[in-house]
C-alpha cells in the first residue's frame, strides 16, 4: 500500500500544528538539504506550454529517494473559477522503484516556497531588516508573510495588488494574526521603507512589476513570480546593480529574472552560500536578489516532512496504488480467468 495525504487531511493538520510552526520545521529542512546538495539528481524542469498556461513535470532523487511534483500555473484560471496553480507529489523508493507516499501539493508548494524564501532572506537579507513589502496579494502571499516572521520576527508589512480583493483578503487572513499592515497605493509607496522585498504575481508576461526607481540600496528582493519562459516582474535594471542568487542555474537561465541574460551574467547558486563555499550579502548598502522559479529538491525535501510528521497519524491514508501479484512475474494471473471468447 501507498500512503496518501490529500486536501482535507493537509488542512487539518496544518491547522492543528500552525502554518508558522511547519514553514519553520520546512527551513530547517531546507537548509539541511541545501547543505547536501550536491548529492542530488538535478535537471531542470519538463515542462509544456500552451497558450493557457503551462504544466510541469519536477523531478529529483538521491541515493534513497525519488520524488516529482506535477504542477500548472494557469493566469487566467481566477477568472473562470479555478486557482492558479495545483499540484501534487509523489515519492518513491530508489531501490525498488516502488511509490511510497502521493500528497496533495496546492497547499504543500505554497509552504515549501515561503520556506525557501525565508531561508534565502536569512542568508542574505541585513539582520537588522524589519520591514517587508509584498507586490502581489495572491495565495502566496499570507504564506510569505508568515515565514518572514517565524524566521525573521518581520511583522510590518506593506502590500500593494492592483486587485483590491485581494488586499482586502490578504488584510482580512493577517491582521488578526497581529501584523501591521499598510495598504499602498502603489509598488513605490509600498517599497518606501522596506528592507524585504517579494514580488509574487501570477500574469504570463514579461511585465516589470517592480521599477529600478523603487529598489533602494541594502534592500534584499525575492522574486518568486516569474517562473516560467516569458514571465518576469523586475525592471532589467535591477539586476545589474543586485548581487543576484539562484536555486539551479540552468533553470533559472531558462525561467527567471536572469532568462533575458546571456549565460556569462554572474550568479550565485543559495547552497554556495549556506554552505560558506561563496560569498552572500558582503555589505549593508548591497543589493541582494534571490532569482526563486522553485526547484524539484525543495519539493522532495517538503514531501519527507510531512511524511515524517504525518506517520502514524490519522492525517494519512493507505491507497491500492501497486498491483502485486503473489508471483511478481504473472501479472496476467491476478486479474481473474479471462472469458472465452466466441
Amino acid at each position: 500500500m501507498t500512503a496518501f495525504v490529500g486536501v482535507q487531511n493537509m488542512v487539518r493538520w496544518l491547522a492543528q500544528h500552525g502554518p508558522e510552526r511547519v514553514i519553520a520545521g520546512l527551513v530547517d529542512d531546507l537548509a539541511a538539504d541545501f547543505a547536501r546538495w550536491e548529492e542530488f539528481d538535478k535537471t531542470p524542469r519538463v515542462a509544456n506550454h500552451t497558450p493557457f498556461g503551462v504544466i510541469e513535470l519536477m523531478p529529483t532523487s538521491d541515493r534513497e529517494t525519488y520524488g516529482f511534483k506535477y504542477v500548472n500555473g494557469h493566469p487566467s484560471n481566477p477568472a473562470r473559477g479555478y486557482q492558479t496553480v495545483t499540484a501534487f507529489g509523489v515519492l518513491a523508493d530508489v531501490h525498488n522503484g516502488y511509490p511510497t507516499f502521493v500528497a496533495e501539493m496546492t497547499v504543500l508548494t505554497a509552504l515549501r516556497t515561503a520556506a525557501t524564501s525565508a531561508l534565502a532572506a536569512r542568508a542574505l537579507a541585513r539582520p537588522d531588516s524589519t520591514r517587508m513589502a509584498l507586490i502581489g496579494a495572491g495565495s502566496q502571499s499570507e504564506f510569505q508573510a508568515l515565514a518572514m516572521r517565524t524566521t525573521l520576527g518581520i511583522c510590518d508589512l506593506a502590500v500593494y495588488d492592483i486587485d483590491p480583493d485581494a488586499i482586502a483578503k490578504f488584510v482580512r487572513n493577517l491582521a488578526p494574526l497581529g501584523f501591521r499592515i499598510t495598504v499602498a497605493g502603489d509598488t513605490a509607496e509600498a517599497c518606501a521603507g522596506a528592507d524585504i522585498v517579494t514580488t509574487c504575481t501570477a500574469d504570463k508576461a514579461l511585465a516589470t512589476v517592480l521599477r529600478d526607481s523603487d529598489v533602494a540600496p541594502g534592500m534584499h528582493l525575492n522574486a518568486i513570480g516569474g517562473d516560467c519562459p516569458g514571465k518576469t516582474e523586475l525592471e532589467p535594471a535591477i539586476l545589474d546593480r543586485s548581487a543576484v542568487f539562484v536555486e539551479y542555474t540552468p533553470q533559472t537561465r531558462i525561467e527567471g529574472e536572469i532568462q533575458a541574460r546571456g549565460p556569462e551574467f554572474p550568479v550565485t547558486e543559495l547552497w554556495e552560500v549556506l554552505t560558506g563555499r561563496k560569498a552572500g550579502r558582503t555589505s549593508a548598502a548591497q543589493l541582494t536578489l534571490f532569482d526563486s522559479v522553485g526547484f524539484a529538491i525543495e519539493d522532495l525535501t517538503a514531501l519527507r516532512y510531512v511524511r515524517a510528521a504525518i506517520a502514524g497519524t490519522g492525517f494519512v491514508d493507505d491507497i491500492d496504488l501497486v498491483a502485486e501479484p503473489e508471483d511478481p512475474k504473472d501479472l496476467f494471473g491476478m486479474c481473474g480467468s479471462p472469458v472465452p471468447v466466441g
